[in-house]
């Protein structure tokens, strides 16, 4: 029996306004002591009136055309009726058959071994807009539970996909790339250990005909299992690959599932727990809110249209176009938008410098550039305990840094020294070589007398070298480099040695 997984995911993003979703909170109450930024409004009190949030349904028209899905000319608030103590109105504020945009697709590329990928295409069914509940805090004993309503009443954008997915890791490298969008878009900080980023995994198994070339068998929708609280892109697919291995088990036992069911992910012992028999959308008795008018989104949906910013797709490969980097480095780049945003002012200083020398993209500077800002500088800000908003290094000042490593007049060794000065100074890499006495050396006689000097305190190397250990001239590169206070280039002190030796017969 070859069982294919069916997997669609539902994701519900905080939205980063200033106030809540149908009231003038704060929108910030995470931040502020428990039960603080409430009003009659979003605790529910007889008589309050909700207004909607202006700036919520633009995000959320942004974000669905950012996806590429139709905006409704008219849409609705609907009440989704159920009852549990983080909900104190005894409703949720909701969107039912009118929602504010429908369709859409978004393909990502899910990583394979070797550094190669595959495009997966997600369709989206819908994005609405609800508001949040309130947020239970449960005593350790299981048997008391508080209630903080900071939370009741922000503004949510609950993105459904189709069950386009099929392994775990297409999962999480959908929600990845989604989260990315939302921050680009700047319409959710979409932190997942924040709960600005929440899923809900639904999966579900179908059995795979002996010939699969008739298409029917690939609509078959069998009873799916619901998994939530997870609250990292790693635990989505650890539970997702769970729930497979379980599901499995019971279709080969003859037992598969027959209802739909929700199930919690204990990320401790790695399984999930059954909650309860999913409910059907009747059992919520969604009718329209009395209290709200329906939503006009024509005009809106227009003037949003023309402000929609770059996306991380399209950033990708302009950068990969304009400047010749591969496509594993403008991943690491585009997925921190301070990073590429220092990285794309770096390289347009790199141009004006090259100028004379090379057009872009050069594939050489590129690649360059990206080991001394992603690798050679993200350590020395580890080491330094900084970021990229702390550091002090300008696009300017990595732009001559590189050069300078380009056109050899500073060594690997010591632009690295520079570099650390420049993370806590600011100051100019030229000008902090010239007055530590770090700049290459191109006087050949001079490193033609050290290169002497080495292979003469070093007999045994010397000897090891010469019985066919090639790899011994290392340690008299790095002694040449000693000697010079890393002055040297590493490759001219290696053919001066090289040259030297051979002389040695």
């Amino acid at each position: 029996m070859k069982l294919e997984p069916v997997i669609g995911l539902e994701i519900h993003v905080q939205l980063k306004t200033a106030s809540k979703m149908f009231c003038r909170c704060s929108n910030r109450g995470e931040y502020e002591p428990a039960n603080t930024t409430v009003c009659p409004i979003c605790i529910g009190h007889p008589g309050t009136l909700p207004v909607p949030n202006a700036k919520a349904v633009e995000f959320g028209v942004r974000a669905g055309l950012a996806l590429g899905g139709t905006v409704a000319d008219h849409s609705k608030f609907d009440r989704k009726n159920y009852f549990y103590p983080d909900l104190p109105k005894g409703y949720q504020i909701s969107q039912f058959d009118l929602p504010i945009v429908k369709g859409g697709s978004l393909t990502v590329s899910v990583p394979l071994k070797e550094g190669k990928s595959r495009p997966v295409t997600v369709r989206f069914t819908r994005l609405h807009l609800e508001e949040d509940a309130a947020k239970l805090h449960h005593s350790a004993d299981g048997k008391s539970s508080l209630v903080d309503y900071n939370r009741a009443g922000t503004p949510l954008a609950e993105i459904v996909t189709e069950p386009d997915m099929h392994q775990p890791a297409e999962a999480k490298a959908f929600l990845q790339e989604l989260r990315l969008i939302m921050r680009y878009l700047g319409v959710s900080d979409a932190d997942m250990e924040k709960g600005h980023l929440r899923c809900d995994a639904n999966v579900s198994l179908r059995e795979v005909p002996d010939d699969p070339a008739n298409e029917d068998w690939s609509k078959q929708l069998n009873p799916k299992t619901e998994v939530k609280n997870v609250n990292s892109f790693r635990s989505v697919e650890r539970a997702l690959e769970y729930e497979i291995e379980r599901q499995t088990k019971l279709w080969l036992d003859g037992k598969p599932p027959m209802e739909t069911t929700t199930r919690g992910w204990d990320d401790v012992r790695g399984i999930t727990v059954v909650q309860r028999i999913k409910e059907a959308a009747n059992d919520y008795r969604y009718f329209p809110d009395p209290d709200l008018p329906p939503l006009q989104l024509h005009e809106l949906a227009d003037a949003v249209a023309k402000d929609i910013p770059e996306l991380p797709s399209e950033r990708r490969a302009r950068l990969m176009a304009e400047f010749g980097f591969i496509e594993s480095d403008v991943r690491t780049i585009c997925d921190d938008m301070a990073l590429a945003d220092f990285v794309e002012k770096t390289m347009s200083e790199l141009a004006e410098w090259s100028k004379p020398k090379t057009t872009f993209p050069d594939a050489e500077i590129a690649r360059v550039a990206s080991g001394w800002i992603l690798t050679k500088l993200g350590g020395v800000l580890t080491d330094l305990k900084l970021d990229m908003a702390t550091s002090k290094v300008t696009p300017e000042n990595m732009a001559e840094l590189i050069g300078m490593v380009i056109g050899k007049t500073i060594t690997g060794t010591n632009a690295v020294v520079v570099l650390a000065d420049m993370a806590k100074t600011g100051a100019d890499p030229s000008i902090i070589a010239q007055e530590k006495d770090l700049g290459s050396i191109d006087n050949m006689a001079e490193l033609e007398l050290v290169a002497k000097q080495v292979i003469a305190a070093n007999p045994k190397v010397v000897e090891d070298w010469r019985g066919g250990k090639s790899n011994a001239i290392q340690f008299l590169v790095g002694q040449v480099m000693k000697l010079t206070r890393g002055k040297a280039a590493p490759d001219r002190a290696r053919e001066l040695l090289e040259d030297e030796l051979k002389k040695l017969g």
